[in-house]
């Protein structure tokens, strides 16, 4: 049995609940009952799940977000094709032919309408349709598709997921159910160990349309830091080295004017003490983030934000590595565990 097995069944377990930004209810539940573990854990207003576990030392907020990119429905056009508009910052170039779920009064399977090549238009060769171009194909007359679907409704990517050769695994949602599993990850190691924070969880919605969960979960928290844990590019072919990390070679630790400069320090020193490979990813500004929302909730938080290189962003495919995942969790515990944080 693989070194990485119990990870990558939570990993995949969790990415294969639907949670699209909005529509996070099957999410949240499975993120609920992982974290009650833990710690006490409930849902606040607006979907966040959120967990907390007292003590004496500074407070520590970790945070990572379980709603996916997807679709929501507009309209049923009258020869029962569905019409849609991205929900978050789904790729459009990957669309055409994509299976895909219907999240309607019950699951409906569709395929996104594609052109023949036969067919397509000579301008149409080097660019990709717009969403309102695109329809999915339910195999529905508009009367039948009435009945169980209807604007609003949220659409998914439908892709399994799938072990590659040494630790990495495929498959959509990894952005960032890996990132939420390596927190849950990282609980697990402390069950095992003493720590003197106070510690706090976020596991939060709507990042991909704007990060408003973040901000409102940020702002009752009101922590004395935090660290955000999401995914960031790793490198593969044609991409610019200097805005990539290298998949398996560790966690990225966030550099940013809006980033902290002294947890950086302290994260890049405890991972040297403890062996923990990591990578540096440096930012101009703003992070794209959830720790852009939560640095200035409230009074403001003093924010760290920790990656996990990823290929295929935003896609039905996106590649991660067990190994940085672990090492992303072992550099959490530790942070947590050196006390004075």
């Amino acid at each position: 049995m693989s070194e990485y097995y119990n990870l990558e069944k939570m990993i995949i377990d969790f990415a294969n609940e639907s949670g699209p930004a909005g529509g996070e209810f099957f999410a949240a539940k499975y993120a609920l009952k992982e974290l009650e573990k833990y710690m006490p854990a409930s849902v606040d207003a607006l979907g966040n799940v959120i967990g907390e576990k007292s003590g004496e030392g500074p407070h520590i907020l970790l945070d990572a977000h379980i709603d996916q990119v997807g679709m929501i429905v507009t309209s049923i056009d009258d020869g029962g094709f569905i019409k849609f508009d991205k929900c978050g910052g789904m790729d459009i170039r990957v669309l055409a032919a994509h299976e895909v779920i219907v999240w309607g009064k019950q699951p409906v399977f569709g395929v996104i309408v594609s052109t023949p090549p036969h067919l397509a238009k000579k301008d149409d060769e080097k660019k990709a349709k717009d969403f309102d171009e695109l329809a999915v194909d339910i195999g529905m007359s508009k009367e039948k598709a009435s009945e169980i679907l209807s604007a609003g409704d949220r659409i998914t990517l439908k892709s399994s997921h799938k072990k590659l050769l040494g630790n990495q695994i495929c498959g959509p949602a990894f952005d960032d159910r890996a990132g939420a599993a390596a927190i849950l990850r990282c609980l697990e190691i402390l069950e095992s160990h003493s720590y003197n924070c106070r510690l706090s969880v976020m596991f939060s919605v709507q990042e991909e349309t704007g990060g408003s969960g973040a901000k409102t979960g940020g702002y009752s928290a009101n922590a004395e830091e935090s660290i955000v844990v999401d995914v960031s590019f790793a490198m593969a072919p044609d991409m610019p080295k200097e805005k990539c990390g290298e998949i398996g070679k560790g966690p990225m630790i966030g550099i940013s004017p809006t980033l902290d400069s002294g947890m950086f320090s302290k994260l890049k020193k405890i991972a040297k003490a403890n062996n923990i490979p990591c990578q540096c990813e440096v930012m101009g500004g703003r992070t794209g983030t959830n720790a852009d929302e939560i640095q200035t909730s409230g009074n403001g938080t003093k924010t760290a934000l920790l990656s996990i290189p990823l290929k295929n962003m935003h896609s039905g495919v996106e590649i991660i590595d067990l190994q940085d995942v672990e090492n992303l969790a072992e550099l959490l515990a530790a942070y947590i565990m050196k006390g004075d944080a």
